[in-house]
This record gives C-alpha cells, sequence and structure tokens, in this order.
C-alpha cells in the first residue's frame, strides 16, 4: 500500500509540475550550439574557400542560413576568448560582461548565474548539457544540469617556461621539430584521444540518452579546435601540400603597430611564428590550421549524422559559429587580439524546421545574437540583461536591416577601439594616437588607410562621433576625445 501511495504522489508531482507540463503542450524545439574556437570566416569551402575541405560544414551551409557579417566585440585581456564565451553565456555586452566575469571570478556568485543562458533554458524545461572548453569565471556546473569532459582555455602550454618547441617556427633552414601529427607531443591528444573527438563522442552520447526523453534539450558542444596546438592525424595534414596553399594578399611580414597595439612578440599568439614573417612560416600555419579545421568538420559531422539517426533533427535548431576569428599570418599578425575583420569575423550557420535553405544575410550581427535568438525559439522572454537580439526576424525575412543601425563595436583592452558603420571602418590606436579607416566596399581586405584623404574627412569625424555614442552604450570608459584634438589628431 505505502508502495502505491508514493507511486500516486509521484504521478501527481509530475503531473502537476507546471514547467513540464507547458513545455510538453508547446513542444518546444532543441537546440544544438556547436562553437568552434579561432574559426575565421573565410575558412569553410561553401563560403568562398577553395582551398579547404569542409564537406560537412559545406551541407550545414546549404542547407540553412548563414551570416556573412558576424562579429565578436573584441575581449579585456589577450585570451579574448573569455571575453566572448562570457558575452555569450550572459547575454551581457563587453564590459558589463566584465563586471560580472569579475564577480563570479572573487565569489561565483550562484544567484547572478539565473539569467545565464543556461539557467533560463533549464526554467523553461530544458535538459541543458556542456562538453568541451569552457574558459569563463564560474563553473560550468553553475550553468548546465550535466557536464562532460571540461577544457581549459588550451591544452598545456610551456611557452612560459622556457619549452618553444611549437613557437618560433617554421624557419628556413633549420629543422622544425613540432610536428602537429605526433600524439605523443600531448597538446589535444593530452588523455589519449583528440579532443575534438572526445567533444563529438559526448555529444552523440547525450543525444542517444535523449533519444526517449519528452522534454526538449540544448546541447553547448565548444570544441578548442582549430586553436593552437594545431594537431590532426597525418590524413588531414597530407591534403594540403604546402605548394598548393597560398599566402594571404594581405600578408605582411611585420605589423608596423604591433607594439602599439597590444600585438608585440611576446604575446603568446604571435610569438608562435618567427619575425620577421616569412611565405614558408605562414603557409605551414595556414596549412596546419586547415588541417585540424578539416578533422572538425569530421567531427561535426558525425554529430549531426547522430542526430538524424536519433529522429530529433527535425525538431531541432543547429547553430554553428566561432568565438572570434584569427589572423594566421594576414597583417603580419598570427593572434585574434586585433579588430581587423580576419580576427572579429566569424561563421554563423543557422539550420532547422523552418531556416530557409541556401540563405545569405548581409545585415550586420554579433555572433552571440544566437543566445537572444534560441531564447525567442524556446519562448523564453528576454531578460533586460540581454543586450544581444534575436535574428529570426532577419532570417525569416520580416527585416530587412541590421539589429545594430547604429554600427558595430569593437574593443581590445586599452590599446584599440573600432566601429563598423556604412561600409566604413574606423580604428583608433589611442596608446600612440593613430586613426585607421578602410573602405570595406572597394578595400574588404582592409590593405589601405584613407584617414589621411581630405574627402574622407567627414566620414572620420561622423564615426569618431557614432563609436563615443556606442562606449556610452556599452560602458566603455576609455576616453577617446583627447584623441581627436587639432594637436593629437595624427593624419
Amino acid at each position: 500500500m505505502r508502495y502505491f501511495f508514493v507511486f500516486c504522489l509521484s504521478l501527481y508531482v509530475i503531473s502537476c509540475n507546471p514547467t513540464t507540463e507547458k513545455t510538453q503542450q508547446k513542444n518546444l524545439p532543441n537546440i544544438l550550439f556547436l562553437f568552434a574556437d579561432d574559426f575565421t570566416y573565410d575558412a569553410i569551402r561553401a563560403l568562398g574557400n577553395d582551398i579547404i575541405h569542409t564537406p560537412n560544414l559545406d551541407r550545414l551551409v546549404k542547407n540553412g542560413t548563414h551570416f556573412n557579417q558576424a562579429f565578436n566585440m573584441g575581449g579585456w585581456n589577450g585570451a579574448v576568448c573569455i571575453a566572448s564565451r562570457s558575452m555569450i553565456i550572459t547575454g551581457k555586452s563587453i564590459w558589463r560582461a566584465k563586471a560580472l566575469s569579475d564577480q563570479w571570478k572573487k565569489s561565483e556568485m550562484h544567484e547572478l548565474a539565473q539569467e545565464s543562458w543556461g539557467k533560463l533554458m533549464e526554467q523553461q524545461g530544458y535538459q541543458t548539457y556542456m562538453t568541451g572548453k569552457w574558459h569563463v569565471s564560474i563553473a560550468p556546473e553553475k550553468i548546465f544540469q550535466t557536464v562532460r569532459n571540461v577544457r581549459p582555455g588550451m591544452p598545456k602550454d610551456f611557452f612560459r617556461k622556457g619549452n618553444q618547441k611549437g613557437y618560433h617556427r617554421p624557419k628556413i633552414g633549420e629543422t622544425d621539430v613540432w610536428n602537429p601529427t605526433d600524439s605523443l607531443n600531448g597538446g589535444f591528444w593530452e588523455g589519449g584521444k583528440h579532443w575534438s573527438e572526445v567533444a563529438k563522442d559526448d555529444a552523440i552520447d547525450f543525444i542517444e540518452k535523449s533519444r526517449e526523453k519528452a522534454s526538449p534539450f540544448f546541447m553547448y558542444i565548444a570544441f578548442n579546435a582549430p586553436h593552437d596546438p594545431r594537431q590532426s592525424p597525418q590524413k588531414y595534414l597530407d591534403l594540403y601540400p604546402l605548394k598548393d596553399i597560398p599566402l594571404p594578399k594581405n600578408w605582411l611580414p611585420e605589423y608596423p603597430y604591433k607594439d602599439a597595439i597590444g600585438n608585440s612578440k611576446t604575446l603568446r599568439d604571435e610569438a608562435l611564428g618567427p619575425y620577421p614573417r616569412t611565405p614558408y612560416a605562414i603557409k605551414t600555419h595556414m596549412r596546419e590550421y586547415y588541417a585540424i579545421i578539416t578533422h572538425l568538420d569530421e567531427q561535426i559531422g558525425k554529430i549531426i549524422r547522430g542526430l538524424e539517426a536519433s529522429g530529433k533533427a527535425d525538431n531541432t535548431y543547429i547553430f554553428f559559429t566561432g568565438d572570434h576569428g584569427l589572423s594566421v599570418g594576414k597583417h603580419g599578425l598570427l593572434g585574434k587580439q586585433n579588430l581587423f575583420d580576419h580576427s572579429i569575423r566569424v561563421p554563423l550557420i543557422v539550420s532547422g524546421p523552418d531556416i530557409p535553405r541556401n540563405k545569405c544575410i548581409i545585415h550586420p550581427v554579433y555572433y552571440q545574437d544566437i543566445m537572444a535568438s534560441s531564447l525567442e525559439l524556446a519562448e523564453i522572454p528576454k531578460p533586460k540583461s540581454v543586450a544581444f537580439k534575436s535574428f529570426l526576424s532577419l532570417i525569416k525575412g520580416n527585416e530587412a536591416s541590421s539589429p545594430y543601425p547604429e554600427g558595430i563595436y569593437g574593443a581590445y583592452m586599452d590599446s584599440q577601439r573600432m566601429i563598423r558603420k556604412d561600409e566604413y571602418k574606423l580604428v583608433i590606436y589611442p596608446k600612440i594616437k593613430k586613426i585607421l579607416l578602410f573602405d570595406l566596399k572597394n578595400d574588404p581586405l582592409e590593405q589601405y588607410d584613407i584617414s589621411n584623404e581630405i574627402q574622407y574627412k567627414n566620414t572620420v569625424k561622423n564615426l569618431f562621433q557614432s563609436l563615443i555614442l556606442l562606449q556610452q552604450k556599452y560602458n566603455d570608459s576609455l576616453d577617446l576625445n583627447y584623441i581627436f584634438s587639432s594637436q593629437n589628431f595624427h593624419i
């Protein structure tokens, strides 16, 4: 009799759980978020790169909608991914995300996590799941219900310890001691299996276990790839003979302002290659970059096929993006600590039940808009704390312009600021009072600074004023006004 009572009580609790009942009635969709690290926009074949092999991402592009102007706001330290990932988890713009990150770092104020992405989805009845790279100052277990194989920002790094095997390479005439295919080097093979494959296995396992569950899932699958050390099995490297790798058109042997913008030779990312940059070194790094992306692409394909086999694909929205881009030799730089498009612009692909196929949207967005868009799909009211906006209206054709008409804002520490608006980009290097202007329509590779040309004087002035307004909007306290005074403005 006692067991019968407990059984009946359980049924009562389940039937009276408003979240469960609401979720089941609405048949809310699943959300699968695939997150890469250091993934620049032009590293997908379907998006215009004829060298790289990305058949699974190509398929995702064909079967969905992609944005060709999706951006990250920047970073508050050299690990740009910390800012990027904090923004998408919290929905806060860069400097407000930093303030919250600092609070979490000191005390992990868990109550402040209730409006995080994972917690909002959980409150709506979602199973929430995370695996892979985290790099946020609060433990992922405080955000997600189920967490597997959490990874640091990158594998163990010996740059600071004097073992520079993977740095300052390769050099012409010297033996390259680094082998990106050697699993004995550890790195992404630490633990015995490549980290991209571990994340893939984790994702498929969760999808399998969710097959019989009525509640929808939210999966946050965060790959470390293609971050360095850019390691992959030999067969992927073999796809890219060095002779077939073209040098970037905006390659430089050295960026003239590297020290002023916080990209000196001592910055870890920049120390990966030798100075001055040589075509041989840059092509080698690009080769390894492409190889690990192709390996990553294969893992993504297996996850998607696992989703299709589960029978849940028809009610699942897939988002793919990167936390930021990467230079890989462009402008004489190797890292992501700059505000050129190759470092702030990322691929953003969306597929799902009612998403138009093979559609490209040209209106600028932030990739962190994925969070707000997923909240809309899950029928969750967007909290006031979430600064980013849903792009679903753009996808469905209900809007015809960017949700950010005031321009796209960018920042890196106190050494760089940027506004991207009306096919122009204004970049400011405060420490040397330097202003750059690029005509993105005619100069998409940002090779020619036109700030000195008289006909663009008003363009510079108007963009500067717009940037000041964006600083106010995003709580940016860095004073730029002195730079524009007649005595300091370097034209």
